[in-house]
């Protein structure tokens, strides 16, 4: 998927994954509870959450969700169980890391300025507020 500027993102993924919010909330299911069937992911959607989809828009979503890397699955006998991996989340802390961690941000992320937390009219403005 070509971003802004044209060119593909290698995390473009992992973004279509966590925009949605149906998404969201099976990655919070498993995080609760890891391992779980599609028919267990769908009940708990539905109980916990007041979602009812259907099984066949859950298992689409995993799907995207897979293919971002954020759920594993495995067979357990004649089941397909699902398991959360937060371990791509760290590329988006990378990428925009916190400020005052100290953490330098990834030659290939792109560069912001740091916010002005002056109050507007103590602030002088900077040139990119112009446009």
């Amino acid at each position: 998927m070509p971003n802004v500027a044209g060119m593909a993102d290698e995390d473009d993924p992992l973004f279509k994954a966590l925009a949605d919010g149906t998404r969201r909330a099976i990655l919070d299911e498993l995080v609760a509870r890891d391992g779980q069937t599609l028919f267990e992911l769908c009940a708990r959607l539905t109980t916990n959450r007041g979602l009812a989809s259907s099984r066949q828009a859950v298992s689409q979503h995993l799907d995207v969700l897979e293919r971002a890397g954020l759920v594993r699955s495995r067979r357990q006998g004649r089941y397909r169980l699902h398991d959360v991996d937060t371990r791509p989340l760290a590329r988006i802390a990378r990428r925009w890391p916190v400020p005052g961690t100290g953490a330098a941000p990834q030659p290939d992320a792109p560069r912001t300025r740091t916010p002005d937390t002056r109050t507007p009219a103590t602030r002088t403005p900077h040139p990119e507020d112009e446009s």
